[in-house]
């Protein structure tokens, strides 16, 4: 799967001694570039650490992102974690134009024809009450 928003801000950094050695945990809050834009949590391990300290607020990036799931003490945890990053300013910009344009079209379409609709009158009878049922 793959996510496209604005980075918003560098999240909480972790680090620990495992049975498996030394990690590092860094959070990446990033927007949703959406019609109602939505804050997503990107949990970056490993070298993406590194990559995520890199990115400023603002710029925008495109993630491939793995939603994994565990269990602990009866209680579920879900982390949207990122294997690889690019930075997307160009593909943004054709976004938001898109979107922008896909917004004026919801209007009447153009190129239909209605005059071929069949035309009802709700108020052909006049009963003395103002309901259309």
């Amino acid at each position: 799967m793959e996510i496209l928003g604005k980075v918003v801000r560098l999240g909480n950094l972790s680090e620990g001694t495992s049975a498996r050695g030394a990690w590092k945990k860094q959070e990446l809050i990033i927007e949703t570039l959406e019609q109602y834009p939505k804050n997503v949590c990107l949990v970056c391990w490993g070298d993406r650490v590194i990559e995520a300290q890199n990115f400023t607020p603002g710029q925008i990036i495109k993630a491939q992102i793995s939603i994994e799931s565990r269990e602990f003490n009866g209680k579920w945890y879900t982390d949207v974690r990122p294997f690889r990053f690019e930075t997307e300013n160009s593909q943004a910009q054709n976004f938001n134009a898109a979107t922008v344009q896909s917004n004026a079209q919801q209007t009447v379409p153009q190129n239909s024809d209605y005059t071929q609709m069949p035309s009802i009158d709700y108020y052909e009878s006049d009963n003395g009450d103002d309901l259309p049922f």
